[in-house]
């Protein structure tokens, strides 16, 4: 298939996999890319000398096309953004905050930008910026989330009527028929984080993948309003923010309670009871962990067969 979103990125096939933290290194990005999909590195989690080593083997790894996202409201993006347009790297997808701030400066070095949003006000807001693309998030997805709680089926046909540029869909998309109903709705691609949570390649913690492929329904929900909105999955330390939270805690009591390192401690580290374990709701359909290819290629396959089949 060949369509805006693959022409944009030179990728094979329009399947984005997500930068998660403590998940998207240089192993998972380069093994997606390598397969026809387009890897993205996770900076949120890294420091910057960190981020430039895992630029450095990606490169390494793939000749292919791969980009790396950056979460605009973590410390050390200017260091970031400028070690991205040092080491010359393709792709950038900003999230969790204004596109206005770098797009700009990475498009003047020849840097395509993708911004991610859970709305169409910010959707426009991203095209008018000089976005190349925007990634629409919708409710069910993990980590960090819109306040809207708007959900990717009703986010993507409003988000697509509203922009000239692509939609990549994002949000509860682990499957190729899950992809394919996201493109009848408008997308032109899907973006991938919690199956490739999944994979061989993740550097996320084999205890964390292994809680994710057993999960069911139910077994996540948006917490921590009050700060950032984020979509977990239920353990002792989800309980106590539920609790904090009923009883009214402050900001400042629920920071308190974060603490530092909370994430790396669940996804990175696999405490599974004081971690902070960042997943989608369609965690729920993950079975098994597999090699990000053939994930990749799974869904490919998957969203084939759903296109040729007929309608029951």
């Amino acid at each position: 298939m060949q369509n805006r979103v693959t022409r944009l990125f030179d990728i094979q096939f329009p399947i984005i996999q997500a930068g998660m933290i403590w998940a998207s290194g240089w192993r998972l990005a380069s093994a997606v890319s390598n397969a026809g999909g387009l890897g993205l590195i996770g900076s949120g989690s890294m420091y910057p000398d960190v981020l430039k080593e895992h630029i450095q083997k990606c490169k390494l790894a793939t000749d292919k096309p791969f980009g790396v996202n950056v979460p605009l409201l973590y410390p050390d993006i200017d260091q970031h953004i400028q070690i991205i347009i040092d080491e010359k790297v393709p792709v950038v997808f900003t999230s969790a905050g204004n596109p206005k701030t770098w797009t700009s400066t990475l498009k003047q070095h020849g840097i395509k930008v993708v911004h991610v949003v859970s709305s169409s006000k910010f959707a426009v807001k991203s095209e008018e910026a000089g976005c190349d693309a925007v990634v629409a998030e919708g409710f069910e997805a993990g980590g960090h989330n819109g306040r809207e709680e708007t959900t990717t089926l009703v986010l993507i046909p409003s988000v697509s009527a509203a922009l000239k540029i692509p939609v990549i869909a994002a949000g509860g998309i682990a499957t190729g028929r899950q992809m394919l109903a996201a493109m009848v709705l408008g997308a032109e691609g899907v973006q991938v984080g919690s199956r490739f949570v999944a994979s061989t390649e993740a550097s996320s913690h084999q205890q964390f993948k292994d809680m994710v492929i057993r999960s069911v329904e139910g077994d996540t929900q948006l917490s921590l309003k009050q700060l950032t909105p984020v979509r977990l999955l239920k353990n002792k330390f989800f309980e106590a923010v539920q609790q904090a939270e009923q009883q009214c805690a402050s900001k400042e009591e629920l920071m308190q309670l974060l603490g530092r390192g909370r994430a790396k401690k669940g996804m990175f580290e696999g405490d599974l009871e004081e971690g902070e374990l960042e997943i989608g709701q369609v965690s729920a359909l993950i079975r098994k962990v597999m090699p990000a290819a053939e994930i990749v290629h799974e869904i490919w396959k998957d969203f084939e067969t759903a296109l040729n089949s007929p309608l029951k």
